[in-house]
């Protein structure tokens, strides 16, 4: 029997929205598969049908027999498929619910809940001061980069979420390929620089964004926090096409947009002190 206070029963109960008798959106077939392929269980056995034969009371059962480690996957996945449901309906995810939730599911896992989850919080709360004069950035080129910060800012405050993602990740590449027009042998030698079919390092120009972050991380013009927390704005290029961002189902929502913008704001402050 897994360790799940009540309280913490009826909190993912509303959660799942499991007083209709169903759970998410799955139907019979796909909440099979779910246990199947998360925990190898049978969820359609006669045993987690003692209280009833519903998804909700089926998933009840569940936690009535099964270990704290097996339940805890389980919620785990439950848990992720519901903070995709709500970007993929539009609606602006519930953080503070779904941390909650993940705090209850570390805990059946055994594992500390503030590996991840907290040091992005921490990451969130830091302040940055952009500064771009200590960049020595050609006249131009700083124009642009001052001008498409004031629009990340706008777009910020008008919760333009997908367009803070494009401007920050350009951003990022303009000023990470400035870089490697300065530095192009620690760009070249690095370990991490991308090699095209022939084996040979490509042109920077052929360089992705994230290709750009692992390789000035390596060479210690990035920190590990913007290689660790960049993962929204690595692939923003795809994101402008709406098929590819369709098929990639990726839907930011205001945190993934602040995300973005402390990063970038990382990235400027570390760039300025590998220019002192």
């Amino acid at each position: 029997m897994a360790n799940l206070k009540p309280v913490e029963k009826k909190y993912f109960e509303d959660i799942f929205g499991m007083s209709s008798g169903y759970v998410l959106g799955y139907t019979n077939a796909t909440f099979a598969e779910l246990f199947r392929d998360v925990v190898g269980i049978n969820i359609s056995d006669d045993k987690y049908a003692f209280n009833g034969d519903s998804k909700a009371k089926r998933l009840r059962a569940f936690w009535e027999l099964e270990s704290d480690e097996i339940v805890g996957k389980v919620l785990e996945d439950l848990l992720e498929i519901w903070k995709y449901d709500q970007k993929r309906e539009s609606k602006t995810v519930d953080h503070n619910i779904y941390k909650k939730g993940l705090k209850i599911v570390y805990r059946l896992l055994g594992k500390q809940y503030d590996d991840d989850v907290k040091k992005e919080e921490d990451f969130l709360k830091r302040d940055f001061e952009i500064n771009l004069s200590q960049l020595n950035l050609t006249s131009g080129l700083s124009d642009i980069i001052e001008q498409r910060i004031t629009e990340i800012q706008i777009c910020l405050k008008n919760n333009a979420s997908l367009a803070v993602i494009f401007l920050c990740g350009s951003v990022l590449e303009g000023l990470l390929l400035n870089f490697t027009t300065k530095y192009p042998q620690k760009f070249n030698t690095s370990r991490s620089a991308p090699k095209n079919k022939e084996g040979k390092i490509k042109r920077f120009h052929e360089w992705t964004l994230n290709d750009l972050i692992n390789v000035a991380h390596e060479i210690g013009f990035l920190g590990l926090d913007i290689k660790k927390h960049s993962h929204s704005m690595r692939d923003f290029r795809n994101y402008m096409h709406p098929y590819q961002q369709m098929v990639s189902k990726f839907t930011p929502d205001e945190h993934t947009a602040q995300i973005s913008w402390k990063v970038l704001q990382a990235a400027i402050a570390d760039l300025s002190k590998a220019e002192e």
